[in-house]
């Protein structure tokens, strides 16, 4: 594994933005970075692809686990999430995608991070923008990257029907990977609709959920977390099962941190896992607290020698903790990448490089294009 400093392209903002990154700056500097790339192996390339697809299948035993062992105050779920959780559980409602973070070296096996299985973002970057820099620069080399082909076929077991996409309003961010989405499925042949998870509305006599137009709304992508939508007002009607959602709600049990405790007593010493506990004692005093529902990096305090040396803000936390053993990041020249894996359709399919002169990922740190020879 090598990282090479480059020069970027002149019209590197346009050429990205052409192929749908609208978030591609801040006002820090770049979130999109080709001031650089990660070069790495064939075999590296294995590695990370054999530790998704074997992590993804154990955190779905993990989470049969807490099912049949009632440890749902484990992960702080809401006992009014249990039953439509156990529901879509027993039907094996369809699953689109994840990305599991991942700790590696290249020397020693990948270990997982966290799963961000409900709502993960910097798809569009992972799966397209990256691919066509690719084709630009490095046209002789090849990518782990088939993120777009495999959504486009996961989608098309829904042809003939109709599918609404959502998220939330005035996120450029959200917005982007909703509407990137959408087309992937659009490309599969399935008719779509466009609604705000805050015009999602009741119909009181046909018991439905509805968009604006009073379509009746039978399945949606929803980039919103689970666990807040427990908290909307129309949260009641959930029960009613006149919804399908994507991803459905037995992904509440993968896309918390809670599981990683359980995934460690489960398959202790697992060579692609990290010890982690629900208590920081077995870990001594050098440990990463992470809150059970955090995103994007928030909240997660780095500890040595018992004193938090780094720790990202946020409003999370009162769900609860997890302490994870830590693993020291690469270091190429005081940038520490992680290895964002997708899995699609329960099949790891491409990466993503998010890297950071922090040890703790957050939503800005910056994205970096790989290839491999």
């Amino acid at each position: 594994m090598k990282r090479h400093c480059r020069q970027p392209r002149p019209d590197w903002r346009e050429k990205v933005e052409h192929v749908g990154l609208t978030f591609h700056s801040h006002e820090n500097g770049p979130y999109w970075d080709e001031s650089a790339a990660y070069e790495l192996t064939a075999r590296e390339v294995e590695q990370l692809e054999i530790a998704a697809n074997k992590l993804h299948f154990l955190c779905i035993d993990a989470a049969e686990a807490v099912i049949r062992n009632h440890w749902w105050s484990r992960l702080g779920i809401a006992e009014a999430a249990v039953p439509e959780i156990l529901k879509s559980w027993e039907r094996d409602d369809f699953s689109l995608y994840g990305r599991f973070d991942l700790s590696y070296d290249g020397v020693t096996p990948p270990k997982m991070l966290e799963y961000n299985a409900d709502t993960p973002t910097a798809l569009v970057e992972a799966a397209v923008v990256q691919w066509f820099w690719l084709q630009e620069l490095q046209p002789q080399a090849d990518q782990f990257n088939s993120i777009h082909e495999r959504l486009i076929a996961a989608w098309k077991r829904w042809q003939g029907k109709t599918i609404h996409f959502s998220g939330i309003k005035e996120n450029a961010e959200d917005e982007m990977t909703v509407l990137y989405l959408r087309d992937t499925c659009e490309q599969a042949g399935v008719k779509t609709k466009s609604i705000f998870i805050e015009d999602i509305g009741w119909h009181l006599r046909e018991k439905c959920f509805v968009d604006l137009d009073q379509d009746r709304i039978e399945r949606a992508f929803k980039l919103y977390p689970w666990e807040w939508l427990w908290n909307e007002e129309f949260s009641v009607h959930l029960a009613n099962d006149c919804l399908q959602f994507i991803e459905p709600a037995w992904k509440m049990l993968l896309s918390n941190k809670g599981l990683l405790p359980i995934l460690w007593e489960l398959f202790p010493g697992h060579p692609n896992l990290l010890p982690a506990y629900e208590t920081p004692d077995p870990l001594g005093n050098r440990y990463i607290r992470k809150p059970k529902l955090s995103r994007e990096g928030s909240n997660i305090s780095w500890v040595e020698a018992g004193v938090e040396v780094e720790k990202n803000e946020g409003s999370y936390g009162a769900e609860g903790y997890v302490y994870q053993a830590i693993a020291d990041l690469p270091d190429f020249s005081g940038q520490h990448p992680v290895f964002g894996v997708w899995v699609v359709d329960h099949q790891a399919a491409g990466l993503g490089i998010r890297e950071d002169a922090r040890r703790i990922t957050g939503n800005l740190s910056r994205f970096i294009p790989h290839y491999f020879t």
